[in-house]
């Protein structure tokens, strides 16, 4: 290291002596500090080298030097200039503000803000599920009648595919359909159309293995057609739909039916899926009315709680019992109904007790709006 180096502790760089060292050292040590000049930029002194100095300037008796004090400890830290006060600030004339532009900003922006008065209460009934037939739909037709037409050109499309009946064959579709649909009713599950027509026709040679599932399918379609043409809605019921829709009201159609496909093309055919969120049949689920899990679809869509959402059918225990036991506001409407129905409706009249009864479609939207309105 040269003499010129700002890091060098002494000018001779010599090492120091250890303060263990014997008198005559240290003593040595002490004379070789006077005569070393303490000058800015010199590398700091070690402990021992500091501890040293201090020793013998406490035995001198005095203090140290301002030369000393930054050798040993740095720079003395710098007090800063005096700032000139700020300048005084000359009060802004008002601003001229656009009432319109700041509407247009909130109502664009910060809707929140916008409305000052209090928000209205919510409605009590969010949503309403609708029962299908006899409910919003009627029969144009014998429905008897259109299952036989229906049957009948079931078998002879299977037998154009050249598979080979006995006559008569379309009667034990009607029957095989009849027998599946009290096998649903009895416990609660449904058993769909497709697999109707194939557990019939394994009785007949033709086993899952043989069927080929198109031809399968389009008999089945071929033996609903008539029926899924064969209703209309009661009168006032499109405009019912419209206007519970248009008044913010969440709608759902919930029916027992065995094949789901048919069942939207019915919906389809009367032109009302658009008044709906939810559209879905047993069949889809494989579930019926009155089990709560079919409505529990739905209020799950909704995001809903039951209390929140009416029931609104003409059969009490598909839709009535069913409503009751998921917590539901119930609607009977008690127009015709089929002829099962009206005496199963007798039979738990005193049992199943609606909310509310009505004769008439047309009365459901002010009971509705009653219940709605807090």
């Amino acid at each position: 290291m040269s003499a010129s180096d700002p890091r060098a502790k002494r000018p001779d760089d010599e090492p120091a002596a250890s303060l263990d060292a014997p008198p005559e050292e240290a003593a040595d040590l002490l004379a070789r500090l006077d005569a070393i000049e303490l000058r800015p930029g010199m590398e700091p002194l070690t402990p021992e080298e500091k501890e040293a100095f201090l020793s013998r300037v406490r035995a001198q008796g005095r203090s140290l030097t301002s030369a000393e004090q930054y050798a040993l400890f740095g720079p003395p830290p710098q007090t800063p200039a005096p700032q000139p006060p700020p300048p005084e600030v000359a009060e802004m004339e008002p601003a001229l503000l656009d009432a319109q532009a700041i509407s247009r900003l909130v109502e664009n922006f910060f809707p929140e803000l916008g409305d000052t008065a209090p928000p209205a209460a919510p409605r009590l009934v969010q949503g309403i599920i609708f029962d299908f037939d006899y409910t919003l739909a009627v029969p144009t037709r014998d429905l008897a009648a259109a299952q036989a037409e229906g049957a009948q050109a079931a078998e002879a499309y299977m037998r154009s595919t050249g598979m080979e009946f006995p006559d008569g064959f379309w009667t034990n579709i009607v029957e095989a359909r009849r027998f599946s649909e009290e096998k649903s009713e009895e416990e609660q599950e449904e058993h769909i159309a497709d697999d109707a027509l194939s557990f019939l026709l394994q009785f007949f040679d033709y086993p899952a293995s043989r069927m080929d599932p198109d031809v399968l399918r389009r008999a089945v379609d071929i033996f609903y057609a008539p029926e899924m043409t064969a209703w209309q809605l009661r009168p006032g019921a499109r405009e019912l739909l419209a206007a519970l829709r248009a008044g913010g009201y969440r709608l759902a159609l919930v029916a027992n039916y065995n094949c789901d496909r048919v069942f939207q093309r019915m919906v389809d055919y009367l032109g009302i899926r658009r008044y709906f969120d939810m559209v879905i049949s047993s069949a889809a689920v494989e579930y019926r009315k009155p089990d709560p899990q079919l409505f529990g679809v739905v209020l799950e869509h909704w995001d809903a709680l039951p209390y929140e959402v009416v029931v609104v059918g003409d059969n009490l225990r598909h839709d009535i019992a069913g409503g009751l036991e998921a917590g539901a506001l119930t609607v009977l409407l008690a127009q015709s109904t089929s002829p099962q129905v009206a005496h199963d409706n007798e039979l738990l009249a005193g049992q199943v007790r609606p909310d509310a009864r009505l004769d008439d479609l047309a009365a459901l939207a002010a009971q509705i709006e009653a219940w709605a309105t807090p």
